[in-house]
């Protein structure tokens, strides 16, 4: 009868939370106070996918999702973005019957990567896709090998991950294991040979701590890499982009199937094979995922499309103290060979917790706006003047850079007879102090 009323309870909170935009974790939290262990007494699908990592969870849950039910599957998702333990107890308890059965054929789990052991103490997943893991957020995150740890609890040996090759640190995930499937590129012609960022987390051997040698960078540690002391090394993939035009938009996945993508930077389509990988494990056919996943649009709101007065603009939602998210936003500005201009906000720097550290701002590869394409740059926000002082430490012409702090000031002076594309790169915490002044496509 506990479990009964438990589930009663947390459907109850969050139709009531629905009729008010709210309530996508704070159910799951009462759910958790008056049953501890009601995740262990719900009887689970035969799937039960696992998503974590530093950058690029929701955006792969959201494909994952899209290719099954596009497929005939019914999916359960935390569509709303709530992955720690409270959001997914709300999304299992809401998924299921009274009796405590999930009514659906794949439950798909988006997964906050430090709260994944406790998510998964009593869940364990089928499967277990590991994105990568990146410096982030000081506040929250501290280092990325404290996070590896983090997720290591929550791996149990009967479920089958799916790890990314390409990233060192992950890849230490399968170390003695035989139950992993891999996904990575071959060499691609946007690849340097030598590093060529801010810092280098790709040093040192994440086992070892020996030096490791790369012949092949993708983007910042991201690449082919091996330890010579250790033997730490990429492992051969299953799941491969042969190549990627980021210009055209196209992409060759397993030297078959050929992808068109929407939004042209190396993290997406990390996004789009992962994603593939997983739907071809449970069983869709390629050549319909191939088509499932071709040309798609992101729902999530981490790119939006805006009009402002004639001119056509694209918001890039970057996490603050994440710099290789901020990186990939600005290499895809960057590349645009029309010409642009390229608007910084930073009005908040954190959604949880108050501070005023600005020290990420200076892992940012901001010198790579330093070309002909982009006209201008205009750093908005509190922390405008921040920008400023870390700009001054690049090579950008000083007459191609405005400091506004006002948002509506900055949107004001946007809003002119300029042909030039707008990209906005920003955070959760503040793209909604720009778009709400704009035309939302």
């Amino acid at each position: 009868m506990k479990k009964f009323f438990t589930i009663l309870l947390c459907k109850a909170l969050r139709f009531f939370g629905k009729l008010i935009g709210k309530g996508s974790s704070m159910p799951g939290k009462i759910a958790l106070k008056f049953c501890p262990d009601i995740l262990k007494k719900i009887q689970l699908p035969k799937y039960i996918i696992a998503v974590t990592g530093s950058n690029g969870k929701t955006s792969t849950v959201e494909m994952i999702a899209h290719i099954l039910q596009k497929n005939g599957k019914k999916v359960a998702w935390n569509k709303e973005g709530s992955n720690q333990i409270e959001g997914v107890t709300t999304l299992i308890l809401n998924s299921c019957t009274l009796t405590g059965k999930v009514k659906y054929d794949i439950l798909l789990i988006e997964s906050d990567e430090r709260f994944a052991k406790y998510t998964f103490k009593y869940i364990i997943p089928t499967h277990f896709v590991i994105t990568n893991l990146y410096r982030d957020q000081l506040t929250r995150n501290g280092h990325s090998e404290w996070v590896y740890d983090a997720i290591k609890e929550s791996i149990h040996d009967e479920t089958q991950l799916i790890l990314n090759a390409d990233d060192p640190l992950v890849s230490t995930f399968g170390y003695g294991k035989d139950n992993v499937i891999w996904f990575g590129a071959d060499k691609l012609s946007t690849d340097t040979e030598e590093f060529d960022g801010v810092y280098n987390d790709g040093v040192y051997c994440p086992n070892c701590k020996s030096p490791m040698t790369y012949s092949t960078y993708h983007y910042n540690h991201i690449g082919h890499y091996e330890c010579k002391n250790c033997g730490h090394k990429r492992n051969n993939t299953a799941f491969t982009i042969n190549s990627a035009d980021l210009q055209k938009g196209e992409i060759v996945i397993n030297e078959k199937y050929n992808i068109s993508i929407a939004l042209k930077s190396l993290y997406n389509i990390y996004n789009i094979l992962s994603s593939f990988t997983v739907a071809s494990i449970v069983g869709i056919n390629e050549n319909d995922i191939a088509d499932s996943i071709n040309n798609y649009i992101l729902k999530n709101g981490r790119v939006v499309t805006f009009t402002l007065g004639k001119r056509q603009g694209t918001l890039l939602t970057s996490k603050h103290e994440n710099s290789i998210s901020y990186n990939q936003s600005i290499k895809l500005a960057s590349d645009d060979k029309d010409g642009c201009d390229v608007v910084i906000i930073v009005d908040a720097v954190s959604r949880k917790y108050f501070t005023s550290d600005v020290s990420w701002l200076w892992d940012i590869d901001f010198h790579k706006l330093n070309n002909q394409s982009i006209k201008k740059i205009m750093l908005v926000g509190t922390y405008c003047n921040d920008l400023a002082v870390r700009f001054s430490y690049t090579d950008i012409d000083n007459s191609k850079i405005e400091i506004i702090q006002d948002i509506e000031k900055a949107v004001d002076m946007l809003n002119n007879d300029r042909k030039e594309k707008i990209y906005v790169i920003t955070c959760f915490s503040d793209k909604e102090k720009f778009l709400s002044k704009v035309k939302v496509n």
